[in-house]
């Protein structure tokens, strides 16, 4: 009976310290990875394939929730293909995650939060019988997006992957009800501050 009752100690103990990093610690995640980015509302489009890459800061407030906020370097954006012409709308944010992360199991957060992002890029480039051509001029894209980022990140050594989803809770343009949706896979490397 002692040694079921140290067990069930034992487990108890293990589950209320879920977090690799101690409480009262920050950590920047320097990281790099991949966008599959959509948009709403547009039936004919395919997903943009494109990079996504920053770092994120986090603080560890206990030892099974922290927060975090980062900037990243999102490409986002969708392709169209109509008649032989193949386009693809470059829209690239800077965006700012801020997160709370609350780890479910040693090692493995669930994440949720708010991330405003900043539009930098916002062109179409277009081919049509191999020839390439772009725009040049930008596109009508709002300058300021907001977007709920949902997710959950793996961390073995410090080495942090993560998947997240950008639900896009803005406009992309002021005509329309187009509105970002992009899934997240990435990589980074945690440093103790």
């Amino acid at each position: 009976m002692k040694k079921i009752l140290l067990t069930v100690a034992m487990m108890f103990a293990c589950i209320a310290t879920f977090a690799q990093h101690a409480v009262g610690s920050v950590t920047i995640q320097p990281k790099v990875g991949m966008n599959i980015a959509s948009m709403t509302d547009m039936d004919d489009g395919d997903v943009r394939i494109g990079a996504v890459l920053g770092a994120e800061f986090e603080y560890q407030l206990t030892d099974i929730f922290s927060l975090s906020a980062g900037a990243l370097y999102s490409m986002q954006g969708i392709k169209a293909s109509e008649d032989g012409v193949k386009a693809t709308l470059k829209l690239d944010y800077i965006n700012i995650p801020i997160l709370a992360n609350i780890y479910v199991a040693k090692n493995f957060a669930l994440k949720a939060g708010l991330q405003p992002a900043f539009n930098v890029k916002n062109t179409i480039t277009g081919k049509y019988q191999g020839v390439t051509a772009s725009t040049g001029n930008p596109i009508d894209a709002k300058t300021l997006e907001v977007a709920m980022p949902i997710g959950a990140s793996y961390e073995f050594n410090n080495v942090v992957i993560n998947a997240r989803y950008n639900w896009g809770l803005t406009k992309v343009f002021d005509t329309g009800d187009s509105r970002n949706s992009v899934f997240q896979l990435s990589i980074g490397y945690k440093f103790n501050l």
